[in-house]
């Protein structure tokens, strides 16, 4: 759906939730590995500020090399991966703790189904707007 912001933001959102079960699967898979440092993944800062976008002032830009204050479109939203080091309470160094990759997991799964029931709602209308059945 080429310029449905909506869309963009769902499609964004489910990309990032796939990233971060991804890095929640490895980081389970590597329980046990010595040294290992455990996976983080963030967007959804990069998803409010993009949403919030149009409330704030933004400045000017007089060459593109400028920074700007406010992101610009979706194609800036980037889900960044970082391992999480300095949270070492393990003799072997491993950071890796179950029942926080169980909640990570659990948390990111009803953000998934949320996110697959908006775009189920979505699809909806452009049936019920195209004519279609609901």
């Amino acid at each position: 759906m080429l310029g449905d912001f909506t869309w963009g933001v769902i499609e964004k959102d489910l990309s990032g939730l796939a990233r971060r079960f991804e890095a929640t699967s490895q980081n389970i898979a590597n329980m046990n590995t010595p040294g290992y440092a455990r996976k983080e993944v963030s967007f959804e800062d990069q998803l409010k500020e993009l949403i919030d976008a149009p409330s704030k002032l933004p400045m000017k830009r007089t060459s593109p090399r400028h920074f700007s204050n406010v992101r610009q479109d979706l194609g800036e939203v980037k889900p960044s991966e970082r391992h999480v080091g300095y949270e070492v309470y393990r003799l072997d160094l491993n950071n890796v703790d179950p029942e926080t990759e169980s909640a990570v997991l659990a948390q990111t799964r009803m953000m998934h189904q949320a996110m697959t029931r908006a775009l189920g709602r979505k699809i909806s209308m452009y049936r019920r707007a195209i004519g279609g059945a609901a």
